[in-house]
């Protein structure tokens, strides 16, 4: 059985992957757990909740390789926890996840962004700093912004709160020099604009389609440790 856990990253997910590989959506505290026990070999882990609800937990993790399933993670929560327990068998995938795996990233809140429900397609409603990033990145290569607007707009970006973050305002809070116009700078960004995390993504279900639906062997250097505290989620 495979599946993967995807929500705002990539709200069409249903529509990319193959009949065989069930969509669920953004993965919250036991949701892993449960795919192991309802038979899940191959699992892809791309969007999660946080905030007013319990994350996916680590331990769930190492519980699914512990029973021999792939693991694979990017783009968002993915990339995290795929930094965290590459150690562990965990596969990340893509250059979010090369960049929290280096040390280059660090704060979980580079990859949040407020979004609708499942009802409205997960619209997005801010822009996660990743995706600002590669944006910036891209425009500054192709000449496109001079060093004073990137470097300008990039710390407004950094400064700013993740669920207010948006190319209107992070243009409207640059300290930007003289001779930069604000409305050009705003089409620029946004015509431009690179879903980073979106492409991560869409490598992720390519793993998980080119993987064979059956479990692998078992880690032999690390052994699951079944604490009370787990133990009490079962």
């Amino acid at each position: 059985m495979k599946l993967v856990f995807v929500g705002p990253t990539l709200p069409d997910a249903v529509n990319l992957v193959p009949a065989d590989v069930e969509v669920r959506g953004p993965a919250k505290h036991r949701d892993i757990l449960a795919a192991v026990n309802d038979g899940a070999t191959v699992i892809g882990l791309i969007d999660g909740n946080f905030e007013d609800v319990a994350p996916i937990w680590h331990k769930e993790i190492l519980f699914a390789l512990s029973q021999g399933a792939r693991v694979y993670g990017s783009s968002s929560m993915g990339a995290l926890r795929a930094a965290e327990c590459a150690a562990f068998g965990m596969i990340g995938i893509g250059k979010i996840y090369s960049r929290y795996a280096s040390g280059e990233l660090v704060d979980d809140s580079d990859v949040a962004q407020i979004h609708g429900p499942r009802e409205m397609n997960y619209v997005s409603l801010s822009e996660p700093l990743v995706n600002v990033f590669a944006t910036l990145d891209d425009l500054s290569l192709r000449r496109e912004l001079d060093h004073a607007e990137y470097a300008s707009l990039r710390t407004s970006a950094e400064l700013m709160f993740f669920k207010e973050r948006t190319y209107r305002a992070i243009v409207a809070n640059a300290n930007l020099p003289e001779h930069s116009s604000r409305e050009r700078l705003e089409v620029l960004l946004r015509t431009n604009a690179i879903n980073q995390k979106r492409l991560d993504g869409l490598k992720l279900l390519d793993a998980i389609a080119a993987a064979d639906d059956k479990c692998v062997q078992v880690p032999a250097d690390w052994t699951f440790a079944s604490t009370m505290q787990w133990r009490k989620i079962l």
